[in-house]
């Protein structure tokens, strides 16, 4: 019976290999978990990103944060553009910090132009126009480069019209004393020497020659710019000067010598002059008298 007892009496033990709790030094008998890397946790992104700049060691954390703060180092000392609304004083700070060449101007006195090189030796360069330019430029917040460029585009655009306008005068002057010759006869001719001497004397009485020179139709050297001025003051001192003569009286500048005198004479000397000098007159002015002026032309066989 004692057997039985105990027999019965004794512990059951747990099965092999079902432990109920793990041995003391942790080992169970399986593998350890693999070891993992440091960036195991990024994104997909930031993981490319790292394989591309070769951080994939533990030691490359450090290479992480050095990139970053040097990142930060440079970022603040760049130059940021102001906002378009921003405050004057950011945008003083921000030009502040750019090379002088850059700056915009900030007053017209520091404004210098140089005159480009190759200006026609006439040319009648402004030195108001560009005083004046020099506040603009301040106000548009130009660099002295770009105030200088604007300055000789200008400058030389100007030069260019002067030169199209100094063609086109030669030009008018040509073409009046073309038309004057065709209607007044060759210049050293008597004819025109009075015709032009008349035109004269009535522009001087009618004090215009200096307005006539100010609109340029008058140049300073006296020549014309248009042929209808010089005939319609030719007939305007023809009217004016009727009885006066020209050189002593060498020849009519408007009176009419077939016209006899109270005395009933003609004065012949005067009419010998017109009719070798301008012919053509000459016959207006003897039918105008009611003379025949074939009777005092030199091919008359009488």
């Amino acid at each position: 019976m004692t057997d039985l007892a105990d027999v019965g009496s004794v512990v059951a033990l747990p099965p092999a290999g079902n432990l109920a709790r793990p041995p003391a030094n942790g080992d169970n008998g399986s593998a350890p978990p693999a070891g993992k890397s440091w960036f195991d946790g990024l994104s997909e992104g930031n993981r490319k990103l790292a394989e591309t700049k070769g951080w994939t060691k533990p030691e490359s954390l450090d290479r992480v944060f050095t990139s970053y703060a040097e990142l930060e180092r440079q970022q603040g000392e760049s130059l940021r553009i102001p906002a378009a609304d921003a405050p004057g004083e950011d945008w003083d700070r921000f030009h502040a910090r750019l090379p002088l060449a850059m700056r915009p101007l900030t007053s017209p006195d520091k404004v210098e132009y140089r005159r480009p090189d190759g200006l026609p030796e006439n040319f009648a360069y402004s030195d108001e126009l560009a005083n004046a330019s020099k506040a603009w430029a301040v106000e548009a917040g130009a660099t002295p480069k770009v105030a200088q460029a604007y300055h000789d585009r200008f400058v030389g655009y100007m030069a260019e019209q002067a030169k199209v306008q100094q063609i086109a005068l030669v030009r008018s002057v040509d073409a009046t004393h073309d038309d004057l010759v065709r209607d007044w006869g060759p210049t050293d001719s008597d004819g025109f020497r009075q015709r032009l001497e008349v035109a004269n004397r009535a522009m001087k009485k009618l004090g215009l020659v200096d307005a006539y020179k100010a609109k340029g139709i008058l140049l300073p050297d006296g020549a014309l710019t248009d042929p209808q001025i010089a005939k319609a003051f030719h007939a305007v001192g023809e009217a004016m000067f009727r009885e006066d003569t020209i050189d002593g009286g060498a020849a009519l500048s408007g009176g009419n010598p077939f016209k006899r005198n109270a005395a009933g004479e003609r004065n012949l000397t005067d009419i010998s002059a017109l009719v070798k000098s301008d012919p053509a007159r000459a016959r207006r002015l003897a039918r105008e008298a009611g003379e025949n002026p074939d009777l005092w032309m030199p091919n008359n066989p009488l």
